[in-house]
């Protein structure tokens, strides 16, 4: 490979966040915001869980890990976002209506088919937040559909005895990054103001956060899903339960008897006999 071609991939990298900015710049100034979304960042003063998760040492990536993003946690939609149409969106209906053919990050023009906004029951005393749709979920516009989602429903109807239809489901980025890899910051941090504008519309009493990226999304923090699980925590007043992804469960079987555990904490919090 000669010092030519050795340069034209990050020349392109370059010139492909250029054109990244440039379109955030101009979604802006279309809709009368100046400046730009606050950029991604741990906050001030960390959510604090019912009950300790772990000591604060617990914060640093397991040895030898890649370190997860954190992500700022807004006080409301409007504290994270300034579009009005998301923070003022009487009902899911109307968000998802505001959010359209979103073309706000970079998602938008790597593959996707679709947003995936959520389904379920819009007074839903429980939500189950997710990491982002898949390639079947991108098909049909409908979170947790394809084998992760089954078993999220046999969670539901055979080990909850509900329907899926009473609870609500979304994830935190509502469009399929490519080759399901990991949504980054930026994705995250775009997204986040629709999930948080979902629940303040839903208001359930408890969400099931599946997964790393659903718990450390929620709750500001980097600490592993394995140190999170077990334990309540809150997300503006919101009792959270972290657990595993069925995806994770679908390679971990072994581990669905710790998801029950979970599970039947949570119904004990909403009266349920589990």
């Amino acid at each position: 490979m000669d010092g030519t071609t050795q340069g034209q991939a990050p020349q392109a990298a370059v010139l492909q966040v250029l054109d990244s900015l440039r379109a955030l710049v101009e979604y802006q100034r279309t809709n009368g915001v100046r400046g730009f979304p606050r950029a991604a960042r741990a906050p001030a003063v960390a959510p604090q869980p019912v009950r300790s998760a772990a000591p604060a040492a617990a914060a640093s990536p397991p040895a030898g890990g890649t370190p997860s993003p954190v992500v700022k946690v807004p006080s409301s939609t409007a504290d994270l976002f300034g579009e009005p149409g998301v923070a003022q969106a009487p009902s899911l209906e109307a968000l998802r209506a505001h959010i359209g053919d979103c073309q706000r990050c970079k998602l938008a023009r790597l593959g996707r088919s679709q947003v995936v906004f959520g389904v379920g029951n819009p007074n839903a005393a429980l939500m189950f937040v997710g990491e982002g749709p898949g390639r079947d979920e991108d098909l049909q516009g409908e979170p947790f559909v394809g084998r992760a989602g089954q078993l999220l429903t046999e969670i539901i109807t055979k080990g909850m005895k509900l329907r899926r239809s009473d609870v609500y489901i979304a994830n935190v980025v509502k469009c399929r990054p490519p080759e399901n890899r990991n949504p980054e910051p930026d994705e995250i941090t775009t997204c986040l103001p629709f999930l948080a504008r979902q629940v303040e519309l839903v208001r359930p009493k408890v969400i099931v956060a599946l997964g790393t990226f659903a718990a450390q999304a929620l709750l500001g923090v980097r600490i592993p899903i394995t140190r999170l699980r077990g334990m309540w925590h809150e997300y503006h007043g919101v009792r959270v339960m972290p657990t595993f992804h069925p995806a994770y469960l679908l390679r971990n079987p072994n581990d669905k008897k710790l998801v029950w555990v979970d599970i039947k904490m949570v119904m004990t919090e909403l009266g349920m006999t589990p």
